[in-house]
């Protein structure tokens, strides 16, 4: 007699998806590749001389902004030739499926800056390097204090200048160098900088 099968249990989980090898290898879900994939494949042109065998076809660098804006992933014009070279680096004016997957999975899917761990490590930073201005009492930084680190750093810098830098950081115009730079302040200028995200 044949063995009798279990009836299927409706509180059974469904069985996850295998991921493929390219979403292994940038860290991503099948979803994701999907996704990079759809947009990809709006702008890709298929037999191009030279990538015959990229069986998803290629993308011309013109359109590699347009690719990625249908991504959600806004690019400045001024960070499109960087974005180009790294996606083209022999300069051949196309790119394959597989360089851009890896890199909207490293912009847009794995960005350490959406991490919260990453973002508490970065936000400790930004109170060691007030601390090192204020001489570790709890601030504003004044103007002694950017003396001492000039004095430090054993640069000459006129009063003028650092009074400058005071009423830059905290944005009080010409006399706010006497209220000097709270730690809020001191944030926004990092951030600014494009020190600290």
């Amino acid at each position: 007699m044949a063995p009798k099968r279990k009836p299927n249990s409706t509180t059974k989980s469904a069985p996850r998806a295998r991921l493929s090898r390219r979403a292994k290898e940038n860290n991503i879900t099948n979803e994701q590749e999907n996704e990079v994939r759809e947009a990809f494949e709006l702008f890709a042109l298929d037999n191009v001389e030279g990538f015959e065998d990229e069986k998803e076809g290629v993308l011309r660098t013109d359109d590699v902004r347009r690719c990625l804006v249908a991504l959600g992933i806004n690019v400045k014009a001024s960070e499109l030739p960087e974005i180009i070279e790294t996606l083209d680096p022999s300069d051949e004016k196309y790119v394959t499926y597989e360089h851009f997957l890896a890199y909207v999975a490293l912009v847009r899917y794995n960005n350490p800056q959406d991490d919260d761990e990453h973002h508490a490590e970065r936000e400790a930073e930004v109170h060691e390097a007030y601390a090192l201005f204020t001489n570790n009492h709890t601030g504003p930084i004044t103007l002694r204090d950017l003396k001492r680190v000039a004095k430090i750093l054993k640069e000459d810098v006129s009063d003028d200048v650092l009074k400058d830098m005071l009423c830059e950081a905290n944005g009080e115009g010409k006399d706010g160098w006497r209220k000097g730079v709270s730690l809020e302040d001191f944030k926004s200028v990092m951030r600014r900088a494009g020190v600290f995200g």
